[in-house]
């Protein structure tokens, strides 16, 4: 058996940097090229996820959530805060992962059951206190 090592803050560093990468790249993808970052707003729990405030070149805001689950965007208007987008791609994903199962398609099923479990996931963190509270 390994024992898990924890990160150094050199590595913790660069998985922030390859998760801003990740975000900017699914953005692109998406069409939408990505002007700024609002890094006071944004939040990490490395190495599980990285949720970014990112603003485009035409000056639109988004939610922005990679790392150790799918990567996903929202507009900022449905969440003012971190804490909050948090919630709504649970939510969000917790909808998605019922409509797949409606589908009765063995694939769609498996990434139902992955979104459902990370949509558990995602509100737990929503809901734990010691993770919000000003430092």
């Amino acid at each position: 058996m390994t024992k898990e090592v924890p990160m150094t803050e050199e590595q913790q560093q660069q998985w922030i940097k390859n998760q801003y990468q990740v975000a900017t790249k699914y953005l692109a993808e998406k069409g939408v090229v990505t002007q700024s970052v609002q890094v006071e707003e944004s939040r990490y729990l490395v190495p599980i996820l990285a949720l970014w405030k990112l603003t485009s070149i035409d000056g639109n805001k988004f939610w922005v959530l990679c790392g150790d689950l799918p990567s996903d965007h929202s507009s900022v208007d449905v969440a003012p805060n971190a804490r909050e987008a948090l919630r709504h791609f649970s939510l969000k994903w917790q909808m998605q992962a019922e409509n797949l199962l409606q589908a009765k398609n063995e694939e769609q099923n498996e990434f139902a059951h992955l979104l459902i479990g990370r949509a558990d996931g995602l509100y737990k963190l929503f809901n734990d206190e010691s993770l919000w509270q000003a430092n």
